[in-house]
This record gives C-alpha cells, sequence and structure tokens, in this order.
C-alpha cells in the first residue's frame, strides 16, 4: 500500500534537485497507486460512457466433461448507459449554465475572459473525481484533475498535516508516441513553481528553474523591456474544489446500480437475440460428444439444417419467451432509484406546461438540496481565488429551472408593487442576471431622454404664453 505524500515531506526533502525530482516522481507515482485516485479514473471511465464492469463482462458455459469454457455462440451485448455521464452535466448546467455575477462590473474582468468556462469544468472535474483544482495563473484560471486525462492533467496534491491546507502539489501529464512514455510534471510551492520532464530511458531534468507566479516587466521609452521580475501570492495559488463534504467521487453509491442497470438491458438484448430463432433437443442421440455438438450448430448456422447419426435419434425445436416485461420493470425501478439516489430531477417525467409552478419547484427540491450544497463548495473556491488577488465581492448564481413562465411573472407582477424594479427584474424567469443592469440603465436612458422632451415642450410652451401676439395689418 502506497503512503501519500504530504507537505512536510516536501520539506525533508531540501533543495537538492535531483532529490527534490526523485521526490516528484515518487509523489506521482503513489498517488496513481491510492484507491482516491483509483476510484477516480474509474469514474472518468464511466463519464467517458464505458462502463468498465460491462466492458470486462464474460459468459461461460460448461461442456459435457464439466469443463467451463467462454461462451463464444449466445449473444453477448456490452452496451452502456450514459446516466453518470447526464448527471454530471445535468448538475453542473443546473447550478452554472446561466454563468456567475458579481456585484462589480469589472470582476469578471480581472478573472479572465473564460472564467464562466474554466469554472464549469473544475465544477464537472469535482464531480468525477471528487476533488478538482484550480490555479490562478497570473491573468486567468487553469483547472487540473485528481486523475490525469488526455484532456485535462492529473495533480497531486501534498496537504499540510497540520492543518489540511494545501501548500503544495505536482501537476503532471503524459506524451510520446503511446501517450505514455513522456512525462511532464511541474512542482507548485507557495513561493514559485519549477518545471520538469522525464522520457523514458533517461532520466527526470529540469526544463525551469523555480520561478515566481507573478511576472512584471520593466519597460524603457522605447519599449524595450530593460528588466523582468517576478513575485509571489500571499498565499498558494491553487485552490481546491470539492464535489460534496465528503471529497469522493459522486459516482461512489451509485456505480452499482448502473452496473445493474447495464447487465439487465444487455441480458434483455441478448435473450431477444437468442431466442429470435429456436434451440433445439436431441435424444438418444449416442455418443454424441462435444465436438459433434459444435458441428450441429454450426451446421444450422449455415444451412438452417443438420443430422444426427443414430438411426433412432430425435431433434426436436423449441421456442423460448423472453420475460420482457419483468426486465422492462426492473429497469423502470433502477432508473427511478438512479435519479433518487443522485438527488436529480428526471426532467423527461416533468412537462411545465401541464404542472402548476408550485409542483414545479416541489418536483426540484432535492435537486436544490444537493445544488445548494454544490453551490457552497464553488463559492467557497471563489472566494478563495477573490481572496488571493485582492479581490473584494461574492458571487451570484440563476439556476436553469425549468419553470412554467406564465405563472411565474404573473406571481412577480402581482408583488410588483412592493418590490423595485432590480427586485422585479430579478425575479422574471425568462432574464438572465446579466440582462437586468442593461435593461435598468436603458430605460434610465429613455426616461432622462422622455423628461428632455417635455421639459423642452414644456419651456416652448411657455415661451409662446409669454410672447407678445404678433397683429398682422391688412395692407
Amino acid at each position: 500500500m502506497s503512503i501519500i505524500k504530504t507537505y512536510q515531506d516536501l520539506i525533508a526533502v531540501g533543495l537538492d534537485e535531483k532529490v527534490r525530482m526523485q521526490f516528484i516522481e515518487s509523489v506521482i507515482n503513489d498517488h496513481r497507486s491510492s484507491k482516491k485516485y483509483r476510484d477516480a479514473a474509474v469514474a472518468n471511465e464511466y463519464y467517458a460512457k464505458r462502463n468498465v464492469t460491462i466492458t470486462q463482462f464474460q459468459k461461460f458455459l460448461y461442456t459435457m466433461s464439466g469443463k467451463k469454457v467462454t461462451d463464444i455462440y449466445s449473444a453477448n451485448y456490452k452496451t452502456k448507459t450514459a446516466f453518470f455521464r447526464s448527471m454530471v452535466i445535468q448538475q453542473t448546467q443546473y447550478v452554472l449554465s446561466n454563468g456567475i455575477t458579481f456585484a462589480k462590473s469589472d470582476t469578471k474582468d480581472k478573472l479572465g475572459r473564460d472564467f464562466d468556462y474554466q469554472i464549469q469544468t473544475a465544477a464537472k472535474k469535482a464531480m468525477i473525481d471528487g476533488v478538482s483544482f484550480c490555479f490562478f495563473n497570473f491573468d486567468h484560471v487553469e483547472v487540473f484533475g485528481f486523475a490525469d486525462t488526455p484532456s485535462c492533467p492529473g495533480f497531486a496534491p501534498l496537504y499540510d498535516e497540520d492543518t489540511s491546507l494545501l501548500r503544495a502539489g505536482v501537476r503532471y501529464w503524459y506524451s510520446g508516441a503511446d501517450g505514455q512514455n513522456v512525462l511532464h510534471a511541474t512542482l507548485y510551492e507557495e513561493d514559485g513553481y519549477a518545471t520538469y520532464i522525464h522520457k523514458h530511458g533517461s532520466d527526470m531534468e529540469q526544463v525551469d528553474a523555480k520561478r515566481g507566479y507573478i511576472k512584471t516587466a520593466t519597460s524603457t521609452a522605447d519599449n524595450l523591456i530593460s528588466e523582468v521580475a517576478y513575485s509571489n501570492y500571499p498565499s498558494f495559488p491553487i485552490i481546491p474544489l470539492y464535489a460534496n463534504d465528503l471529497h469522493e467521487s459522486e459516482l461512489n453509491g451509485l456505480r452499482e446500480s448502473i452496473d445493474c442497470y447495464d447487465y439487465i438491458k444487455n441480458g434483455l438484448a441478448n435473450d431477444i437475440d437468442d431466442t429470435a430463432g429456436i434451440y433445439w433437443t436431441i435424444k438418444n442421440s449416442g455418443g454424441f460428444d462435444d465436438e459433434d455438438m459444435v458441428k450441429f450448430l454450426d451446421r444450422l448456422r449455415v444451412v438452417k439444417a443438420a443430422s444426427v447419426s443414430a438411426d433412432d435419434a430425435e431433434v426436436e425445436s423449441h421456442t423460448v419467451d423472453v420475460p420482457v416485461e419483468a426486465r422492462s420493470t426492473m429497469l423502470e425501478i433502477l432508473r427511478t432509484d438512479l435519479y433518487k439516489d443522485a438527488m436529480l430531477l428526471n426532467v423527461s417525467e416533468l412537462s411545465a406546461s401541464a404542472k402548476t409552478a408550485t409542483e414545479i419547484r416541489a418536483a426540484y427540491q432535492p435537486q436544490d438540496d444537493k445544488c445548494g450544497d454544490f453551490e457552497y463548495h464553488i463559492s467557497n473556491t471563489i472566494y478563495k481565488i477573490l481572496q488571493l488577488i485582492g479581490i473584494e465581492d461574492e458571487p451570484a448564481y440563476k439556476w436553469n429551472r425549468i419553470a412554467n413562465m406564465t405563472e411565474e411573472t404573473q406571481m412577480v407582477l402581482l408583488a410588483a408593487n412592493y418590490l423595485d424594479d432590480e427586485a422585479i427584474l430579478n425575479h422574471l424567469p425568462w432574464i438572465t442576471p446579466e440582462e437586468v443592469d442593461g435593461i435598468l440603465k436603458r430605460r434610465d436612458a429613455e426616461d432622462l431622454n422622455r423628461l428632455g422632451m417635455v421639459q423642452g415642450a414644456a419651456q416652448n410652451t411657455s415661451r409662446r404664453a409669454t410672447e407678445p401676439e404678433k397683429v398682422i395689418e391688412d395692407e
């Protein structure tokens, strides 16, 4: 069993680069050997719609002599449900699809143009792996996963043994012809980071020496860079985002039900395929052995007829009724339980046009409870990012909920006399938080314009009233 390295282990290594490189490799190896990593790796397979249990499933049969052999004759479908992927996307999009808003208009600009996308990526990886890591790299967020995948580097955290805070860690990924023969690693510490590479058949070597996270360049009058300096943040710039209070993959507790669902679904397909024809019983076949049976079956598949050598042998055909109703019922039970255990709403069962706003809110309650907890973890990560770069602000979310918009709008309008304009707009289901400020500004501008027009008209009227009336005399 591997021992997970900590921040104190890193401090004990010292500053000798050769020893530090050995330490980095041991951190990665121990990380990838851990149970939590294996769980995360399996979860990534399920997210990619590769149910490993079904993929490895084999069917067996026994010969007349009692020998166990692989069944190569009967159907063995291996379709996989995309439930886990759907669950991850549904929960993430429910909370984050409308983006994150802040009280200050320039906050998101300071966090990077693709901040919303990066937080969505981090949220998905957290649900899959149990935790993801947000690295604020000077002017934008980068996301690392606990488990490495072709689309996302892995990150081996080094927690403080005394405080449980993340104090350092190693980001890593693999490249090369087979995707595994070149290891790229970056050691992140509070006072900077250094990069390394390990090619197959050679020792690890340092690519870039340790430097600070914030690069500052001084330019001369003719725009030539005269000096480059590096500095660091007040704290470690990599912040974990946890999926739940257990810090575990959301697949935990659901995998067995997903496996059972896939097993029954494929079993039904196998039964339909195997019983599409008929099966045979052979009586009084004499020395009919395993080899003869194989020849018999092969001939049936080719010419749809076969003979038995024994004079008094009898061959009878039979059909089998597939238990479709029983399997379908069980599949529906499993599907219902999966949504219940995941605390998510099966939106296919919810018709907004046929449900009142109250009924819709009641149906969403379990999902709201779960996503409220998930939102807390997301906000906690964002708060730490804001604190890291010296911004005082707080995130706000508008969940992507199906609604009876007519009824919701009517409810808001009924309460309009007790609400200000901003509150009314924020409660209208078809207006996003980003639109509110623009609507209010445009309305205020239009009001000012109308007021100016009215005042101008009033002034003209007043001026005409005070001017002496001109008398036109006849020539």
